[in-house]
């Protein structure tokens, strides 16, 4: 017995190392036919090493077969070569964030017998949807997102009755949605969202049958594709359901109404951009769950339901760009009554609507939650309610382009968070309210296209935070004030069309940011002051129609990023300087109606002018294009050449000379200098009380034209790029996305707050750029760049006591953002891997403030927010309620430190149904925490139990830190205080046991 023991043993060793080398021939294949530019797979998949051990690799412990394979964002590339289908254990496939292109090969359908989880995501795939993916039987997940495959969904697919997640979206993929998804019994999932399907059989009986046998579904994503006809009532039949978007599609007919028994789960219904019809039915409250409602952009009619107030979870309502209206009454906006029962509405849009009717004053009942009402192009009459100082929550107050008559109620100036209020192209008459001047966070102030009269308020000097001023098409009078050139950082202003008067000062280019200058159509006269280069990022200036005299400045050749300049109907006088060729951006000139004489330039922007940009002058002369007379030319007379011969002889080498004399000095003196001033250069070349401000022209430079070579990432916000300012600083430039409308707020409030707070573990703000289509933030550069970077990159390693120095400093940058902040505490809101940079030292440095908001007096404040932080990082609160405070950031700092250690992101494939990262790590504390912490930092046996015991004193305080509820949570200056003791514990324990 015991000789057929050995024989067994044997005969099954040599069974495993021929599997082995089946595995091992199949990967060695597949390294050598795709393209490895970082060389992770050259450097690692060795026959020196065990398969097992090799980069990406996952083995079985009962046969030591490949089992899953993870190469994602390695950047590889090439076509998939066939031999991945030679690994017959494998049962996890992800291939995403990489740049393989061409077809999946057909030998994938080999794996058939234990495959479960694929996933070729965020390639450049291509061709015609993979049929053999029907025989994988086992198949639960399917992620090929954001490819180019086309063609229709192939029939096949819908044999894999043990799918639970499908994501197709963002490919060509057409056809229509066939009715065959009933099939799909255990599918919970389904995204296919951003392709090309145009399904007129959407609302067919046979489709919705398909969808009554369809109750296991929780996510509906069939946005951006072309599905036309009316929605099917059998979609709002499904009671799992969480989520469903079909926004900007070509639905059309009615909105469905809903039973009791409709939807009671979901929290997501967006249908905007479709052409919906009819009355918006009063059943939506039987959603009782609704946090999220987008109908706008449709052709709904009828009355706003007065049933929105039975959504008591209701944050976010838009109705914008329909065609609701009210009743005629003097209670037609009697819908906002139920409304204010919503104690969690945020964002309140009613724009584009017929309305009509007044603006009642129960709009002051709403709850401080409320942070944006929108309501402009309404038809609204009457005057603003002076309730509407009553929403002390508010952010943004949009009511423009309305009827809307009376005066600015002063109430206005209770409003201590707004941001914007716009209430342009009205009726208003009276004064601008002195209580304007109590907001001192108002980002946006537009009041153009009213009746206002009189002065402009002195005290505007005290917005420090202003960055637009639009007060145009009014009746101002007198001049303007001159604390208005200390608003030093403010970007635009419009004063045109008023009845100002009075001169310019020359202390305007104190406004060293401003980009949009347009006082025209007024009274002004005298000079027009001398304007250098203190103004380099203008780019508009207008001051046409105003009584102004005298030459027009030289220094205007230094407004380099001037692209519209407007001095018409002027009485100017003189030439044409010629330093306006240096404008090379210049594309709009409108000289007309002047007293102007002389050459027009030739060089530069004047080889693209028209004549209409020198109409009506005295003399001007040039070209014939321009329909001007020539200009007369010199004559060469001998008496003129005498001249020249004696500059030439005398003159000319007296310059020359006096030119050296004064270069070699210069030169002495600043070599002298240089020494003394090197150091003191260098202290203060990053510290914020240097703060200046870049151009568009030195970020382009800097990067080298947003060369893809410089590109250090992306994220939600912009592009960040690295970058070498023209004093030989090697920085980080942030590029925000200003199509999206959050770019903007997230550009002020990162500008606030890294202006205000200063820590050595938060990234230091060195310029900022500011222009009318283009927001930049220059930042300190790391050179050691992401945590995220040394976690998953495989030529990089970080120890235990790194990575503890890394934790020790995040959690001292989030204990000086939430209690040692000179000002309100700072939530950070998307606290992770890639925002924690590393300088030189391997410090680590807190970045990205994009979503951080300021909060109001005590640790304990909250507020909401629609802003959303990344999936797996925000705490519960925020992401079902969209409440925040310093406990969501604790939350995301106990998350990051199981990330840390275990080296597994909170958004794995692994983490499904219940499981998530914190459970995955509770379970472990119970004896199988080797099992969960990174392999790589207790694969030396040296001090092995000091190791374990520091890693689950780590993961103990990571669980405070995650406790459900956020009373529970430990405040971030314990959190710091116990990682140091760790820490210390650890370095002890290390010591003795050497």
């Amino acid at each position: 017995m015991l000789l057929l023991q050995y024989c067994f043993l044997g005969s099954l060793a040599i069974a495993t190392f021929k599997n082995l080398t089946t595995d091992q021939s199949a990967l060695l294949a597949f390294k050598d036919h795709v393209v490895d530019p970082r060389g992770i797979l050259t450097n690692n998949w060795s026959i020196l090493y065990p398969v097992c051990s090799w980069v990406g690799i996952s083995c079985g412990v009962r046969h030591r077969r490949v089992t899953a394979l993870n190469l994602s964002d390695m950047g590889l590339g090439g076509a998939i070569p066939p031999h991945l289908g030679n690994l017959s254990f494998l049962v996890y496939l992800n291939v995403s964030y990489n740049n393989f292109h061409g077809h999946l090969p057909s030998e994938l359908g080999q794996l058939r017998g234990r495959l479960k989880f694929i996933s070729f995501s965020r390639n450049k795939l291509s061709e015609s949807f993979p049929a053999w993916i029907g025989v994988l039987s086992k198949l639960q997940k399917l992620g090929l997102r954001n490819n180019n495959f086309t063609g229709p969904i192939p029939n096949s697919l819908f044999n894999l009755s043990k799918l639970e997640g499908l994501d197709l979206r963002f490919n060509n993929i057409d056809g229509g949605i066939s009715s065959k998804f009933g099939n799909l019994s255990k599918l919970e999932k389904l995204n296919l969202g951003n392709n090309n399907l145009q399904d007129k059989t959407f609302s067919q009986v046979k489709f919705r049958r398909t969808l009554a046998l369809c109750k296991t579904w929780s996510i509906y994503f069939f946005e951006s594709n072309n599905l036309c006809g009316p929605i099917p009532p059998t979609i709002f039949n499904i009671s799992s359901i969480t989520v469903i978007t079909l926004y900007e599609n070509q639905l059309s007919g009615h909105l469905p109404s809903l039973t009791g028994h409709s939807l009671p789960n979901i929290g997501l219904l967006s249908l905007f951009k479709n052409k919906l019809i009819g009355t918006i039915p009063n059943s939506i409250s039987n959603a009782s769950k609704l946090h999220t409602l987008e109908l706008s952009e449709n052709s709904f009619s009828g009355l706003v339901p007065n049933s929105f107030g039975d959504l008591r979870f209701l944050s976010f309502l838009n109705l914008g760009n329909n065609q609701l209206t009210t009743e005629s009454s003097i209670a037609g906006w009697s819908f906002l009554s139920s409304l204010t029962n919503c104690r969690n509405l945020t964002y309140l849009a009613l724009a584009s609507n017929p309305l009509g009717g007044v603006l009642p004053s129960l709009i002051g009942n709403f709850s401080a939650s409320l942070q944006q009402i929108l309501a402009h192009d309404c038809k609204l009459k009457g005057g603003v309610p002076q309730e509407i100082g009553n929403l002390g929550g508010l952010i943004a107050l949009s009511l423009r382009n309305n009827e809307l008559n009376g005066t600015i109620p002063t109430t206005v100036g209770r409003l201590k968070q707004i941001q914007a209020i716009d209430l342009q192209n009205n009726n208003l008459r009276g004064t601008i309210p002195n209580d304007i001047c109590h907001l001192k966070g108002l980002n946006i102030l537009s009041l153009s296209e009213n009746k206002l009269s009189r002065h402009i308020p002195q005290c505007l000097v005290t917005l420090i935070s202003l960055r637009e001023l639009y007060l145009d098409s009014n009746e101002l009078t007198s001049g303007i004030p001159s604390s208005m050139w200390s608003l030093e950082y403010i970007l635009q202003i419009n004063l045109s069309s008023n009845l100002l008067s009075g001169s310019l000062p020359s202390n305007i280019q104190n406004l060293k940011v401003l980009t949009y200058l347009d006082l025209s159509r007024n009274q002004f006269s005298g000079d027009i002051p001398v304007i250098n280069a203190g103004l380099k990022d203008l780019a508009y200036l207008s001051l046409a129609g105003n009584q102004f005299e005298g030459p027009i400045p030289e220094s205007f050749g230094g407004l380099t990023s001037l692209e519209s300049l407007d001095l018409s109907e002027n009485n100017l006088s003189g030439k044409i300087p010629k330093s306006l060729e240096k404008l090379l951006y210049l594309k709009q000139l409108n000289l007309s109606h002047n007293r102007l004489e002389g050459e027009i330039p030739t060089k530069g922007p004047f080889k693209n002018f028209l004549a209409q940009s020198f109409l009506w002058n005295y003399a001007l002369c040039g070209a014939p294009r321009l329909h001007v007379p020539p200009c007369k030319k010199l004559n060469n007379s001998k008496g003129s050449k005498k001249t020249a011969l004696f500059v030439l002889k005398y003159i000319f080498p007296c310059t020359i000379s006096t030119i050296l004399i004064a270069m070699v000095i210069i030169f002495i003196v600043r070599r002298r200098n240089k020494r003394s001033t090197k150091n003191a250069n260098q202290e203060v070349l990053l510290p914020l009380a240097t703060w200046r401000r870049t151009s568009y022209l030195d970020i382009q430079r800097a990067t080298n034209g947003f060369d893809e070579c410089n590109l250090l990432g992306k994220g939600s916000f912009g592009s960040v790029y690295k970058a070498t300012l023209s004093d030989g600083t090697n920085v980080a430039i942030k590029v925000f996305h200003l199509q999206l409308e959050r770019a903007f707020k997230s550009f002020d409030s990162e500008c606030e707050i890294l202006r205000n707070v200063r820590h050595r573990n938060l990234i230091k703000i060195i310029s900022t750029c500011c222009n009318i289509d283009f927001k930049a933030l220059v930042l300190e550069f790391m050179p050691n760049g992401s945590l995220e970077k040394w976690l998953y990159s495989h030529n990089y390693f970080l120890d235990i006591l790194e990575r503890l120095n890394i934790m020790i400093d995040v959690g001292l940058a989030l204990e000086y953002l939430h209690h040692g902040h000179s000002l309100a505490p700072v939530v950070h809101c998307d606290l992770k891997p890639s925002n924690i940079l590393l300088d030189e030292d391997m410090v680590a440095h807190v970045s990205d403030f994009g979503i951080s908001k300021l909060l109001g007096d005590g640790d304990d404040s909250v507020t909401q927010t629609m802003t959303m932080a990344t999936i797996g990082y925000m705490a519960p609160e925020y992401g079902s309620e969209g409440i925040v405070s310093t406990k969501c950031d604790v939350y995301s700092y106990g998350v990051l430190l199981m990330e840390t250690f275990t080296r597994k992101k909170p958004t794995d494939e692994m983490f499904i149904g219940e499981m998530s990262l914190r459970d995955w790590v509770n379970k472990s504390l119970s004896g199988e925490l080797t099992q969960v912490i990174d392999a790589n930092l207790v694969r030396d046996e040296q001090s092995f139990f000091v190791k374990v015991d520091c890693l689950s004193s780590i993961m103990h305080l990571a669980l405070d830190c995650c406790m459900e509820s956020p009373d529970q949570r430990i405040y971030m200056t314990d959190a710091a205080a116990k990682l140091k003791k760790i820490k210390e514990k650890f370095l002890d324990d290390v010591a003795s046991t050497n």
